[in-house]
């Protein structure tokens, strides 16, 4: 089906540039998963030139890498990626949490709090999609009102990456109920205009994340390996019972 890429005055590969992107975040290209130029470009009524271009802009990020012979492949993040990437975001996003304490208006926390009451009520829904969205927008909108642009370069280019996981920590049980316990901290600390205890609530909040996802991790290797030893002894009892047919035969 066709789905012409708008270009609303920016150039075309920057326009694919961003479509790419989105896919990627939102899992319509999956971590591993080759791009289909061919397809794409039919898809948007493109030529694949832009489209190699944009590609190029991904790669440089580090969202997609370059397969000699076969094209573009979305990276795969792996556990020791998240435990070397969510402590270095927890250091950066405490501190756009603290600078954005000291500068923000009243107007501005409200606005943090509006933010925050959009997270209460995914929630109490057990709403994943929408509660990791609200999340990242609240985040997105705290590293912007600490109004640093070193930090909001650094910040913004390592968080590409930690949204290849889509909030996956959230889908361990009771992990959205913990989360927004975190939340509730840090937006008391941003309304009591605490910046230090919002800086420790936010790295907090981000290390907890880590935590999380490395019990997630863990529980679906555990899963894994039993459903492993299920298969080989299921293996095993038709061998054995094919066995015993040949020789009763």
């Amino acid at each position: 089906m066709a789905d012409p890429i708008p270009l609303h005055g920016t150039s075309m590969h920057d326009g694919v540039a961003t479509r790419l992107r989105a896919m990627v975040f939102d899992r319509e290209l999956e971590a591993g998963d080759y791009i289909d130029e061919k397809a794409l470009a039919v898809r948007w009524q493109i030529s694949r030139t832009p489209l190699r271009e944009a590609l190029k802009v991904l790669a440089a990020e580090g969202l997609v890498e370059l397969v000699p012979r076969r094209g573009c492949r979305v990276i795969e993040m792996t556990d020791q990626d998240a435990e070397a990437l969510l402590p270095v975001m927890a250091l950066l996003e405490g501190r756009c949490a603290y600078e954005a304490v000291c500068r923000a208006s009243d107007d501005d926390i409200a606005e943090l709090k509006r933010m925050h009451n959009q997270l209460e009520r995914h929630a109490a829904a057990h709403h994943i999609d929408g509660y990791y969205n609200a999340n990242h927008a609240f985040h997105s909108r705290v590293q912007a009102l600490a109004d640093n642009r070193w930090l909001d370069r650094v910040t913004g280019d390592l968080r590409k990456f930690v949204r290849l996981w889509r909030g996956r920590q959230l889908a361990l049980p009771g992990r959205i109920d913990a989360s927004i316990n975190e939340h509730r901290v840090l937006i008391d600390a941003i309304e009591q205009r605490d910046a230090v205890r919002a800086e420790r609530a936010m790295h907090d909040h981000l290390m907890a994340q880590l935590a999380a996802l490395k019990t997630l991790q863990a529980l679906e290797s555990r899963k894994g390996a039993r459903s492993a030893a299920r298969a080989a002894s299921l293996a095993r009892a038709r061998g054995a019972s094919a066995a015993g047919g040949r020789r009763a035969g």
